[in-house]
Order: C-alpha cells, then sequence, then structure tokens
C-alpha cells in the first residue's frame, strides 16, 4: 500500500541518538517500578520472569528493526499493517499502540511522582498533582523539536545509568539467598510466572520508540537494526542485575509492597543498604528516568498519532508540523491530555497491567507483518517472526482478565468508530 499523504519530519537523528532514545524509554518504569509489581506476583523467580520476557521481547525488537528498516517512516506498525497485511489490522495496531504507550506513560508519570516524594518529603500525599504537572513539563520539551528532546534525553540516560550503576554495587555485598525463598509465590506458579513476564515485557518495549521514530533517523536501513540490538542487549543486562539484587536485599514482598504503597520500591529497599548514599542517588536516577520515560513515550505517541491522521484515521489536524517540520505539533498535545487524563487513575497497578495486554497484541501484530516481509527485505529467519508471534499471544492472557476483557472492548469499539467514520466521509 502507498504512503500515506502528508508533510514529512526531518532526519535528525543518528543510530547513537536512536540507541539512548530507545534507552531511555526501557530503562524507565519497568526497572524502578514494575520489577516490584512483578515481584508481588511471581516471587523471587521475577528473575526468570525478566528473562522470559527478554527473550519475546527479543524476537519482537529483530523482527520491528527488520520492518523498520524496510519502511522507514512514522508510524511502526500501524503503517506496517496497512502496508503488509490489512487497513483494520493496521489501524488496529496504531489504536493499541495509543491505548498501550499512553497508560505506560501516565504509570511513568505516577512513578515519578511517587520518587520525587520520597525524595524530598516524609509524607504520603497524593501523587496525582505532581505527575499532571510533569506531564506538562514535558510536553513543552516535545514541542520544542527532536535535537532538543534528545539532548534532554541524552542527559536523562546519563543519570539514570550512574543510579542503577550505584544500586546494583551498592546491594551487591548484603544479598541472601533466602530472600528468594518462596521462589515461586501463590498457588499456581506457571500462571504467576507467565503473569509477571507480561508485564516486564512492556518494559522492554522502548526499543519500539526507534521504529515509530524511523523518519526521523539517518541511514535507516543500517542504522535501526543496530540502534535495536544495542538497546535490548544493555537493557536486558541492566534488567537481570536490579531484580536480583532487589529481591536479594528485601524478598520480593517487600518489594512488592513498596511499589504498591510507594511507587518507589529501589529506593525503599535501597534505604536498607549498609550504604546511605545509594538511596537518594536511586531516588535521583528514578526521578529522571521517569521523566525520560514520559518523553519518551510522548515523542512515540504523537508520532503514530502523526501517521493514523494522514490515513484519516484520525482528524487531519493532527498532521499539522511546526515551521520547522520537526514537531507534529496539535498531535504532542493531544497525547499529553489522554495521557493526563489516565493519570487520575492513580494507580499504577492497573495502568501498567491495561499497558501490558495491549502492547502484547500490538507486538502480535508486529511479528505477523514481519512474517509477511518480502524475501528481499528480510534481514532474520522466518522462525523469529513465528517465535515472536507465538511468545505475545502466549503472554498477552495471563494478565488479569478483567484487564485483558477491558483491552478487547476497546480494541472493538476502535474499528467499530473507524468503521462509522468511514462511512460518514464516504
Amino acid at each position: 500500500m502507498a504512503t500515506a499523504p502528508g508533510p514529512r519530519l526531518r532526519r535528525e537523528l543518528g543510530w547513537g541518538g536512536a540507541v539512548l532514545l530507545g534507552l531511555g524509554s526501557i530503562i524507565g518504569t519497568g526497572v524502578f517500578v514494575s520489577i516490584g509489581t512483578a515481584a508481588g506476583i511471581t516471587g523471587g523467580s521475577v528473575v526468570l520472569a525478566v528473562a522470559l520476557a527478554a527473550l519475546v521481547a527479543t524476537c519482537n525488537g529483530l523482527n520491528s528493526a527488520q520492518l523498520a528498516a524496510a519502511y522507514p517512516v512514522s508510524g511502526g506498525t500501524y503503517e506496517y499493517g496497512y502496508r503488509l497485511l490489512t487497513p483494520e489490522l493496521g489501524f488496529t495496531a496504531g489504536w493499541l499502540f495509543l491505548l498501550a504507550k499512553s497508560s505506560s506513560a501516565a504509570t511513568a508519570a505516577l512513578g515519578f511522582s511517587g520518587y520525587a516524594i520520597n525524595l524530598f518529603t516524609a509524607e504520603t500525599p497524593s501523587i496525582v498533582p505532581i505527575a499532571l504537572v510533569a506531564v506538562a513539563v514535558i510536553a513543552g520539551v516535545v514541542l520544542a523539536g527532536i535535537r532538543r528532546t534528545n539532548a534532554t534525553n541524552t542527559v536523562v540516560v546519563g543519570i539514570t545509568l550512574v543510579s542503577l550503576a550505584a544500586f546494583v554495587i551498592g546491594g551487591s555485598v548484603d544479598m541472601k539467598l533466602d530472600q528468594f525463598r518462596p521462589f515461586f509465590a501463590g498457588e499456581n506458579a506457571a500462571a504467576g510466572l507467565l503473569e509477571a513476564a507480561a508485564l516486564m515485557f512492556v518494559a522492554y518495549t522502548g526499543y519500539g520508540r526507534i521504529a515509530t521514530l524511523g523518519e526521523e533517523v539517518r541511514s535507516p536501513r543500517t542504522s535501526i537494526p543496530r540502534a535495536v540490538i544495542v538497546t535490548l542487549a544493555v537493557s536486558t543486562a541492566l534488567y537481570a542485575l536490579v531484580a536480583v539484587v532487589g529481591v536479594g536485599n528485601a524478598g520480593a514482598a517487600a518489594l512488592a509492597g513498596a511499589a504498591d504503597t510507594t511507587a518507589a520500591p529501589l529506593e525503599v529497599v535501597a534505604r536498607g543498604f549498609r550504604f546511605g548514599w545509594v538511596a537518594p542517588v536511586v531516588a535521583v536516577g528514578a526521578v529522571t528516568a521517569m521523566l525520560g520515560v514520559l518523553l519518551n513515550l510522548l515523542l512515540g505517541l504523537s508520532r503514530v498519532l502523526l501517521a493514523m491522521g494522514r490515513r484519516n484515521d484520525m482528524p487531519r489536524s493532527v498532521t499539522r508540523l511546526n515551521q520547522k517540520g520537526t514537531t507534529p505539533y496539535i498531535a504532542v498535545l493531544v497525547v499529553a491530555a489522554i495521557i493526563g487524563g489516565l493519570v487520575l487513575i492513580g494507580d499504577v497497578k492497573t495502568t501498567w497491567s491495561f499497558s501490558a495486554f495491549t502492547v502484547l497484541i500490538y507486538y502480535a501484530i508486529t511479528n505477523l507483518a514481519a512474517l509477511r516481509l518480502p524475501d528481499e527485505s528480510r534481514r532474520f529467519p522466518r522462525s523469529i517472526a513465528w517465535l515472536g508471534l507465538a511468545g505475545c499471544l502466549g503472554l498477552a492472557f495471563w494478565v488479569e482478565p478483567l484487564v485483558w476483557a477491558a483491552g478487547l472492548g476497546l480494541i472493538a469499539f476502535g474499528l467499530g468508530w473507524r468503521w462509522i467514520a468511514r462511512r460518514a466521509a464516504a
């Protein structure tokens, strides 16, 4: 299917910048918040959940990379679905991305607020107002354009990596094997492990930001695959280390309790380290990391909304660019408003679980599109697409039934809305 009409964004991002944007999206909410949530579901085996999620994410990342290299335009799987599958599946992918990543962004904003409160005060006021302010500030940064956004992200990623190194080094001294007991929590160990892996999978999907920004990456056919592979390798190593150190010091139950009550589990765990300086360093890193995730998600969401507007799946007004041609400013403002609405839920586990189901279905469509790639555009074996598809569908329905039922209902609503809008425009 032909490229959707509309103004093109300028290519201003090298592969190193793409890696930093990917890391800025991955090393944030997942490592600072959702490891605690997943530990509460599966116990000490959260380490296995991290590894299983990384395996599925690697398959999806390789497929996303070859698709983005073949079709380097804004929109990610929304565009691949249109070009290689059907318009309905393309729309579903775009719709799911908006749902999933808006929920992830709201989780990041709430996580930022939780860590910021813990850093600056001993009181526990509502985390919602500060989260809303964060959304507004980050929207302003994204409106300034990709170069300024990338510069901000580089600083954020640097601070985050330093804080996680401090957590791993400071906590490795006093780890105890007893803290990993029970290794499997709950009556159904397999179900708990798979649900935790589904939640952790969301944490890795920041590599998708590289694909959704494909229109803005220089030399996309070589830069995008390289950036995705490096991003996944670095983030997987960090997640595994943090999970081992976190559980090894406090135990899965304590880690989960801190995630539920403060949305700042790593900082709470670090307070128990023998080195008193680690906790504030972790808190500072978490604050910047959450802002980085929020920044990158807002960036990616606005580009998908831009692509959907080009194909008239969303109002054409969202395709308007600023005078320099670097920012779809209407799309940024719309996405910021949606994220702000989800922040009002105020519940980290709910927003993250909903994001898990919708993003797994999104990447199932990504893998379907990869199966349809022409041989001349294929960079990785077809078997990787089959593994990614099986992994996504295998994990998607292990989240709470109410969450995936709501997700299926919203997919039906989106398709119904699209059908009515198309009929009205005909």
